[in-house]
């Protein structure tokens, strides 16, 4: 076995041990096939990530990352704070960590592996006192060797430390000596660093400063289809794109615009970027554009052109743009118009609502991304409800007889309405999990239709008989 977690450790398991004898300890033991090819490549893409705390990073398989923060833990409040959310955010992501920082690369990896807790920063000046009581094993060295040095007594770099270095070098070679003077920062190891993954862009500069929102429109065109050709070629399509206008004067306002779904089609992402121009001020010119592709996604092609669609019903970005007839093209494609009101208006004015499990009406929707696909079950079915709900429910003023007589009139905002018909009541409990007291009260539902054909939906709080059931107050919820 390559690694066990904490569970299997707990029940005697540890790495190295045959799969045989862990199944025969521990029956019905999960297993999962390791492949290194695969957690390199994670482990390169964790690698990646850490960037975003300093400019130098790189993978340390099988399961470490090398973060150089010198000159740059400022920037996230301090070393332990850099600690504390780096923790939390692998934490969401499911991943447990130790991590340590310290003077030196050795000593941070000695401390994040062996030292006593998960989060270990130690101040300038003291690796050698925090590495003493570590473990030989913290040097990184041979596991001969350690278990060498195990027999003749030496368990911990403080004994380590203190033999005579001549003979410890005859007797164990130049790796021992070598990785102690590198964890107590008296030899250099030096970290080959990853380089962050290029960003896809692409780049027009003009012979004369363009001032006019036309100008820059007809600029954008072109710029846009070498990026959509290039995404293309990567099989990827953007999900977000910054177009930077570098004005002659120095500064350079951006524009960015997202997607609902992946896309690399040069006409709809070029109509997104050219809407947003009346943002964007040229001042004395404009003298060069650059379009970064700031997100992308994967994105397969798909078939363009269907016998009977129109040219340039389908875009070659691999989802079409433009709803073909609908005997041909199936259901519309609402891509490209969410991309435009999203990019107009703001993502989180752009929504669609998707059911939730409950019987309680204000808790049965919830809003999610309007191209996204909603999990769980549906409304419930005969059951009508109104179409506008009035959140919160606004108190009223009911004349009605106990306990499941519906209202004869209501008062709402100083103004009487006589009820001419009624239908219920529909008897909804709260959800007895919650721990508010509007969760654990029952209302009774009326549709009421007034004189003038306006059609109400009100409740009571409570069932009219047990006291405990609700206050017996009436609401207005909504209105069909």
């Amino acid at each position: 076995m390559i690694a066990v977690d904490a569970a299997a450790s707990g029940l005697g398991l540890r790495p190295g041990m045959a799969l045989a004898e862990a199944q025969a300890l521990v029956p019905g033991l999960a297993v999962t096939p390791a492949d290194p090819v695969a957690e390199a490549a994670g482990l390169a893409r964790l690698a990646a990530w850490c960037l975003r705390y300093a400019p130098l990073a790189a993978p340390d398989p099988p399961d470490g990352v090398w973060i150089d923060v010198t000159g740059a833990a400022h920037l996230a409040g301090g070393e332990a704070a850099l600690l504390a959310d780096l923790r939390a955010r692998l934490g969401r992501a499911g991943l447990a960590t130790r991590a340590a920082v310290a003077e030196t690369p050795g000593a941070a990896w000695a401390l994040a592996r062996f030292g006593a807790g998960d989060a270990i920063v130690v101040p300038l000046g003291e690796a050698a006192a925090a590495l003493a009581p570590l473990p030989t094993a913290s040097l990184r060295l041979p596991p001969d060797a350690v278990a060498l040095l195990a027999r003749l007594g030496v368990e911990r770099i403080a004994d380590l430390a203190a033999l005579p270095r001549g003979p410890l070098a005859r007797r164990f070679g130049a790796a021992v000596t070598r990785r102690l003077d590198q964890a107590l920062g008296r030899a250099p190891e030096p970290i080959a660093p990853m380089r962050a993954p290029a960003a896809l862009a692409a780049r027009s500069d003009f012979a004369e400063p363009l001032l006019t929102a036309d100008a820059l429109a007809a600029a954008i065109t072109p710029l846009t289809a070498q990026v959509c050709a290039r995404l293309e070629a990567e099989g990827a399509g953007a999900r977000r794109l910054d177009l930077l206008f570098e004005r002659v004067d120095g500064a350079v306002p951006a524009i960015r615009i997202g997607t609902a779904r992946a896309s690399r089609a040069p006409a709809h992402l070029a109509r997104l970027l050219c809407a947003r121009l009346e943002t964007i001020d040229p001042g004395l010119g404009v003298a060069a554009l650059a379009l970064v592709v700031a997100a992308a996604e994967p994105l397969a092609p798909a078939q363009a052109a269907v016998a009977g669609l129109t040219e340039g019903a389908g875009v070659d970005a691999g989802r079409p743009d433009l709803a073909g007839p609908p005997d041909l093209a199936g259901p519309p494609d609402l891509a490209g118009l969410v991309d435009r009101l999203a990019n107009r208006l703001g993502t989180a004015q752009v929504w669609r609502a998707a059911p939730v499990e409950s019987w309680v009406p204000e808790r049965m929707a919830r809003r999610i991304a309007p191209l996204a696909r909603s999990v769980g079950g549906d409304w419930p079915a005969g059951l009508p409800r109104p179409a506008r709900l009035l959140c919160p429910p606004q108190p009223i003023e009911a004349l009605a007889l106990l306990p499941d007589h519906p209202p004869a009139a209501f008062t709402w905002r100083r103004r009487r309405f006589r009820v001419r018909r009624a239908d219920g009541p529909e008897r909804i409990w709260g959800e007895w999990w919650r721990d508010d007291a509007e969760a654990l009260a029952a209302r009774d539902y009326w549709q009421v239709e007034d004189e003038a054909g306006r059609r109400f939906w009100l409740y009571r709080r409570g069932d009219g008989v047990a006291a405990a059931s609700g206050d017996l107050r009436w609401f207005l919820h909504g209105m069909f």
